[in-house]
């Protein structure tokens, strides 16, 4: 069979024309930093027939937030895709039975499927007193997830509890809850953080995985770079605001209307690594994330940030610090009159100042310096 076979068959088994799923793999693709020929081996490896490889989805202490993400994807649906891509053998939120049939059916997929199946973890794993604060079918998930993942061929730790704790780790921490990886000694745990996560994070890993047998390049946290990659205030719309000094400075104020920037308010992109400007929230578009709402980030998909530091608390800029000098919008406007674009030339102004100021200072005190050494030698 040809892959233009495939493709039509796949036209018929989705519902979707070829033109557009070779869009949404090359989009996939791009936000992966993949290059076109891999976008179509990725087309190609969806629309091959074959077996579909068998996902064993865990439950820790959590919300079911990632889950819920995930049923609100389009590209492709959930039905899809535990219909058509994977085959989801276990998941304790979306399992038709229950009781101890489906932990049969569970231990037998990963006896008959060992070394090729993927784990997927969702929540927290607590470790106080042997595990006991979460159990399932009268085994600890510290028990599930260490036996889960033995014979796994990937594990994803998806949100930020599994990741690295999330709100369950922070202090006082009365069940000791930790992530993933750090319950799976010298075992690769991919973790996609995220409050909750974006599901198009974890369908291009998923993805990534089908077409190349491999892992997406992490970064040092164990985070996929083409999502994790860079801050959120880098490609953050109010960017430009926080450039030119244009901060709301309360909710609902004058300047929080307008779509200033949130820094004053607490946001945390300036110290998040996320892709959450780029890649919105179900589908929908037209700024369906935290800060495209009015809200600032929360550092969600950050550890030591999300669910660590005060809402309220300034971020710590890993880019640059706006400078003291700005006066505040309010002072600008009212006082002289200026537009948001005369105060930014204002300040630029005022930077230059200080500037100049700074190497005025420094030659006044070379000259000082030299004059004495003058003195001194006559």
């Amino acid at each position: 069979m040809t892959s233009h076979d495939h493709f039509e068959l796949l036209e018929q088994r989705l519902g979707i024309s070829r033109r557009d799923f070779l869009k949404f793999c090359t989009g996939v693709a791009a936000t992966m930093g993949l290059s076109t020929s891999e976008a179509m081996a990725m087309a190609e490896a969806v629309a091959t027939p074959r077996k579909r490889p068998v996902v064993i989805w865990l439950h820790g202490q959590e919300c079911t937030g990632p889950t819920e993400s995930l049923l609100r994807g389009q590209h492709p649906s959930l039905e899809r895709l535990i219909l058509e891509m994977i085959s989801l053998d276990y998941h304790q939120t979306l399992d038709a039975g229950a009781g101890h049939d489906v932990e049969a059916a569970k231990d037998a997929s990963i006896a008959a499927n060992k070394g090729q199946y993927l784990l997927v973890v969702e929540g927290s794993v607590p470790t106080k007193d042997g595990g006991i604060y979460c159990k399932i079918a009268g085994k600890t998930m510290l028990e599930h997830t260490r036996e889960a993942a033995e014979h796994a061929a990937a594990i994803i730790a998806f949100g930020s509890c599994a990741s690295w704790g999330g709100v369950q780790s922070v202090g006082p921490n009365p069940t000791e809850a930790k992530g993933v990886g750090a319950i799976l000694a010298g075992k690769t745990v991919v973790n996609l953080p995220g409050c909750p996560p974006n599901p198009y994070n974890f369908l291009a890993t998923v993805m990534h995985f089908l077409t190349f047998g491999t892992l997406p390049e992490l970064d040092g946290e164990g985070r996929p770079k083409f999502a994790y990659g860079r801050l959120v205030h880098e490609n953050c719309e109010r960017r430009p605001h926080f450039d030119a000094g244009r901060f709301a400075k309360e909710f609902g104020d004058e300047g929080h209307r307008k779509g200033w920037c949130l820094y004053k308010l607490g946001c945390k992109g300036p110290e998040t690594y996320a892709n959450c400007p780029a890649v919105e929230f179900n589908d929908i578009g037209g700024g369906t994330w935290p800060v495209g709402v009015g809200h600032p980030c929360f550092g969600c998909a950050q550890e030591g940030v999300g669910f660590a530091k005060p809402l309220f608390s300034l971020a710590e800029v890993k880019t640059h610090t706006p400078p003291n000098a700005f006066p505040f919008i309010d002072d600008r406007e009212g006082v002289s009159g200026m537009t948001a674009g005369a105060a930014a030339v204002a300040g630029a102004a005022i930077g230059a100042v200080v500037g100049a100021s700074a190497v005025a200072a420094s030659k006044l005190g070379k000259s000082e310096d030299e004059a004495k050494n003058s003195d001194s030698r006559d």
